[in-house]
């Protein structure tokens, strides 16, 4: 005995209607092993781009207290913001890395601490440290960082965290640019020149410690979680001199070359923790 046609329709119909399942997704390809120091860069990481979100935060109020251009202010929040997913894509880099619990973080570093000098040059201080120093080197630091990253999560921690970077840096150099404009540019002038020498010592301590150029390998592992020798971390900075600090201080008039050779003369401290 056979099906009528029209049972037949209505059962292909059915069965066409009926809810699939979905594909099952594809398996994970496994990851490469991941060492102690690719879960404590990680870790050091999430650390430095929560404090930046921090810093920059506490920069931006300031701002906004000396009436600064909305367009700083905007560009000074949504800086933040990025610090922020910087932290959070770290953390899933670390975790996918086995890192586990980190500890707090110290509240007295999640900030700037101004003095009795004007509002102006505490903003001076700390948006050349940070970004006209700091946020300009992190671009060619990063780029290398991602160059031998092949682990997807930690190359799309990377692809973001480069792509923000470059207008980080921006920021900064537009800022020294705005205070260079407004009537306190003279003290403004003076606090660089008088400082940067210093700025750049702190900067050499954490990027090229004592011992430091000896280091030159890692493990193949480790580059593809997004890390590099610590002897690359010097050469970069070196680069940075000539390619970017001297001749974007050199529009305004400072002799970045000069502070550089100040503070590579000055004797050798132990590295700053980062």
């Amino acid at each position: 005995m056979t099906d009528a046609p029209d049972a037949k329709h209505d059962s292909t119909a059915a069965a066409e209607q009926a809810p699939r399942e979905p594909p099952s997704p594809a398996p994970r390809a496994p990851l490469p092993p991941a060492s102690d120091a690719v879960r404590a860069e990680w870790g050091r990481r999430i650390e430095a781009e929560y404090r930046s979100a921090a810093i920059t935060q506490h920069l931006t109020l300031w701002l906004i207290q000396m009436g600064a251009s909305p367009d700083l202010i905007d560009d000074g929040l949504r800086i933040v913001k990025d610090e922020l997913a910087h932290a959070r894509l770290s953390h899933r880099v670390h975790a996918r890395a086995g890192g586990g619990a980190l500890p707090a973080l110290r509240r007295e570093t999640l900030g700037l601490k101004g003095g009795d000098e004007p509002l102006e040059m505490a903003v001076a201080r700390a948006g050349v440290e940070v970004f006209c120093l700091g946020e300009t080197v992190a671009v060619p630091l990063f780029k290398v960082l991602r160059e031998g990253c092949t682990v997807p999560v930690a190359r799309r921690a990377l692809d973001r965290i480069l792509r923000d970077e470059v207008r980080h840096r921006d920021f900064g150099w537009t800022l020294l640019r705005y205070l260079l404009e407004l009537p306190c540019a003279p003290a403004v002038r003076q606090l660089v020149e008088r400082e940067l020498h210093a700025m750049f010592a702190r900067l050499r301590r954490s990027y090229m410690p004592p011992g430091g150029a000896k280091r030159a390998t890692i493990s193949d592992d480790d580059r593809v979680w997004g890390l590099m020798p610590v002897a690359r971390y010097g050469e970069i900075l070196e680069r940075a001199i000539e390619r970017d600090y001297a001749p974007r201080f050199g529009e305004h008039g400072i002799d970045a070359a000069a502070a550089w050779r100040r503070a590579a003369s000055a004797p050798d401290r132990a590295a700053a923790p980062t």
